[in-house]
């Protein structure tokens, strides 16, 4: 926690003010953590990845016995990952949020600016909703329990775009803006893109729609001159 707060002529390192404050961000519990995950059969992980594909199309009209018939497993298989259809689910559709936003975090290079860490790591985050169809958008609309789980999710979003423009702001890379109002409006793109009404109305996927509006944003916060030349892509 070194550093002397009486220097602040120069701009600090951004490998350190950078890792420091996103490790510093409160991350959503996850319903199956790695302990647990290690505990299971290779056939329940197995079965929570194959969960993931199956889901894709929604999953209201599916009970546990259309759910283990489909996976050719028992009832006692899938009991013994959650005790309802709902509640696996959530671990299915937390799980892969979960990997997704670690993926994301892995490729920011400390080394980034703040914008271009925020760049990249926005536009893995977005893979959430890259799959994301009408039926599916449509079920985890109705189901309340899911509503709060992705709103976890996109807090923590949030506050990690928030720290990254707050981080770009000190250093003199944008202008002093309203960070707060920049990142729930970058951070909650995909989610707002992939709700079932929003969908039936955009003319690209929901990730294809959240990554260029997110592009259009962080783009207009940069100096004329350190904008990147759009008119060679």
């Amino acid at each position: 926690m070194g550093g002397d707060p009486t220097n602040m002529t120069q701009t600090p390192p951004v490998a350190a003010g950078l890792s420091h404050r996103l490790r510093a961000i409160p991350s959503p519990r996850p319903i199956l953590d790695r302990d647990a995950e290690h505990k299971l059969t290779s056939r329940q992980r197995e079965i929570l990845d194959e969960l993931g594909s199956m889901f894709e199309e929604g999953f209201a009209h599916l009970t546990m016995a259309d759910i283990a018939s489909n996976l050719n497993c028992s009832l006692r298989t899938l009991y013994g990952l959650a005790p309802s259809r709902d509640e696996l689910v959530l671990t299915v559709i937390d799980r892969n949020l979960w990997q997704i936003g670690r993926n994301a975090m892995g490729e920011i290079d400390p080394e980034m600016a703040p914008l271009d860490a925020l760049r990249t790591y926005l536009s893995a985050a977005t893979v959430a909703v890259g799959h994301t169809t009408g039926g599916l958008a449509r079920d985890l609309a109705a189901m309340p329990a899911a509503q709060r789980r992705n709103s976890e999710h996109s807090d923590y979003l949030v506050a990690v775009a928030r720290t990254l423009l707050d981080l770009a702001v000190e250093r003199g890379d944008i202008p002093d803006v309203d960070t707060a109002a920049v990142a729930r409006v970058v951070a909650g793109l995909g989610r707002d893109f992939a709700r079932p009404e929003v969908m039936a109305e955009l003319r690209s996927s929901p990730k294809d729609a959240a990554d260029m509006v997110m592009d259009i944003v962080l783009r207009g916060l940069q100096p004329t001159s350190a904008r990147p030349d759009m008119s060679q892509s």
